[in-house]
């Protein structure tokens, strides 16, 4: 089975993703595996290169800050950036599933429920939190201003549509509410494997 895991920026999709773990789930982080991808296709690194120029690298890899920059100000490089590496995400999930034994995978992704990737997923996990929570935890995370956290959220789909689209949600607010939580859900899931496998 595969399960989703997705919130807006600042829910705490990391917090609840270590509880699970926790738990043994075996877990795929898309931005994680994003980074890596785009730090090691020789392919993603051409194609980035002819979008954003040689800055797109340093020395040290990719350029996230320049990136960033950018495709937060032009949503089409956004789009652009997507195109390149979202097909490839993709491709290694799909080895990824095809490697594991685990009874479900959790496919965690800040814009699952933007793109084709929730046609992946047997059920969805959405993470909440209180806005005010959420811009405190970015802008103490990031190290940015208030504002800019605010332009982040309403470039994003809105909580109460993500929440439409849930077959679970797990109100982070605090650590061992949360833990909790996430014990129910796994329990849950457990149960519905069990009950298809019989």
């Amino acid at each position: 089975m595969i399960v989703g895991l997705t919130g807006g920026i600042g829910s705490g999709k990391t917090t609840v993703l270590n509880f699970f773990k926790d738990l043994g789930v075996s877990c795929y982080v898309t931005d994680i595996e994003a980074k890596r991808l785009m730090n090691t296709s020789l392919e993603i690194k051409k194609d980035l290169i002819i979008l954003f120029g040689d800055d797109a690298y340093t020395s040290q890899g990719l350029n996230r800050k320049f990136i960033a920059d950018i495709v937060f100000k032009i949503p089409k490089k956004l789009e652009e950036l997507n195109a390149i590496v979202h097909p490839r995400v993709f491709d290694d999930f799909k080895m990824f599933v095809e490697n594991s034994k685990a009874d479900y995978i959790i496919y965690e992704s800040a814009i699952l429920l933007q793109g084709d990737f929730k046609n992946l997923c047997d059920k969805i996990i959405v993470i909440t939190a209180p806005l005010k929570t959420r811009i405190e935890r970015v802008v103490q995370r990031d190290k940015v201003l208030e504002q800019d956290v605010l332009a982040r959220i309403n470039q994003q789909m809105s909580e109460k549509e993500m929440m439409k689209k849930a077959d679970f949600i797990i109100n982070n607010i605090s650590l061992e509410s949360t833990k909790n939580e996430v014990d129910s859900v796994n329990r849950l899931l457990l149960k519905e494997i069990k009950s298809i496998n019989i």
